[in-house]
């Protein structure tokens, strides 16, 4: 990794939103109030992007230390708590899970900087 990024690692998950709330859920993430906006910046979590698909399925990159460590610092909030209840609709497949506990993590295959700097003799 670059030097700006050494403490963090890259995580990217996916969801199933339905396909028939998919554009409230995107209207919703217009203006992500900003107590959760805080909260997910004080738990660790930068930048931090959700891509849409029309069939409703999300990919979500952020970069953390520890996903586990910032999942669990989001948990511990009031406003967390009170979005994820509040978005609970929009998901499929999560079992009950609130949707920031119930995502499937991906395997980082690649990673152009890593092997960059493997490569160029810059680690």
């Amino acid at each position: 990794m670059t030097e700006a990024n050494a403490r963090s690692r890259p995580h990217c998950f996916v969801l199933q939103v339905r396909p028939d709330l998919l554009d409230e859920y995107r209207e919703r993430h217009a203006e992500v109030w900003p107590e959760m906006l805080r909260a997910l910046r004080d738990a660790g979590w930068s930048d931090y992007s959700i891509f849409a698909r029309s069939d409703g399925l999300i990919v979500g990159y952020v970069e953390t230390p520890d996903l586990v460590e910032a999942q669990r610092a989001m948990a511990a909030t009031e406003v967390n708590a009170r979005w994820q209840a509040d978005m609970a609709r929009f998901f499929l497949g999560l079992d009950g899970a609130p949707a920031d506990e119930g995502f499937e993590v991906l395997d980082l295959i690649f990673q152009l900087e890593d092997q960059l700097s493997r490569v160029e003799g810059n680690s």
